[in-house]
């Protein structure tokens, strides 16, 4: 695996050699610290921590601000440990968005706008209880039955309903990298991405 840190700027759109249009996401990735390395015959398994996006000394611990020096990096906000990583790199290294060439495929992971408290027309997509011209009355958005009659009398687990929606932890596979600026480690990723411009999405192969 290989892997690196990024936040989510917006989408824009491109025009491929054939001419057409592909929209995609805009993502600065990078550049991530190492800031440990994990062995099998330390750890039991082999990993790297990469680290992304400074933040004040004083708004870091102890324990954060001695494990940063460590590594000779000021304090980062992100920190995210990627197993089995394939490529080598020692403590205090940088690992860039030139991992990654243009035309491969990607998977990413982060986390969907919260959507707040939600009715089942815009949770599940339902399309409500009957209509105006059959003697309903706001009933357009309800979920309707619940529940079973006398044999369980009791609403089932699982029953779709109203509910918090969003704010979950997504992933998309296999993502095309559509263009790299190594200079502003920027990387174009075709379609859309989760979350809200300015999230902390994880790119990786």
């Amino acid at each position: 695996m290989k892997g690196i840190i990024g936040k989510k700027l917006g989408m824009t759109s491109i025009f491929d050699p054939g001419g057409r249009q592909v929209a995609c996401t805009v993502i600065e990735a990078g550049p991530c610290v190492v800031t440990q390395v994990k062995t099998q015959e330390s750890d039991g398994y082999n990993a790297l921590q990469l680290a992304f996006g400074d933040k004040n000394e004083k708004h870091s611990n102890s324990a954060e601000k001695n494990h940063f020096a460590k590594a000779n990096t000021a304090a980062k906000k992100f920190v995210k440990e990627f197993r089995d990583y394939s490529i080598d790199k020692n403590l205090g290294e940088t690992i860039t968005v030139e991992i990654f060439t243009e035309g491969e495929t990607v998977d990413v992971v982060g986390t969907s706008k919260g959507k707040g408290f939600q009715g089942v027309v815009k949770r599940h997509g339902f399309t409500g209880v009957g209509d105006a011209t059959h003697g309903q009355h706001d009933r357009s958005r309800a979920p309707g039955s619940l529940g079973n009659s006398s044999d369980a009398s009791r609403v089932m687990k699982g029953v779709r309903m109203a509910g918090r929606t969003g704010n979950d932890r997504v992933k998309l596979k296999g993502l095309k990298v559509v263009k790299i600026f190594p200079d502003k480690n920027y990387i174009l990723i075709s379609g859309s991405v989760p979350g809200h411009n300015g999230s902390i999405v994880l790119i990786q192969k």
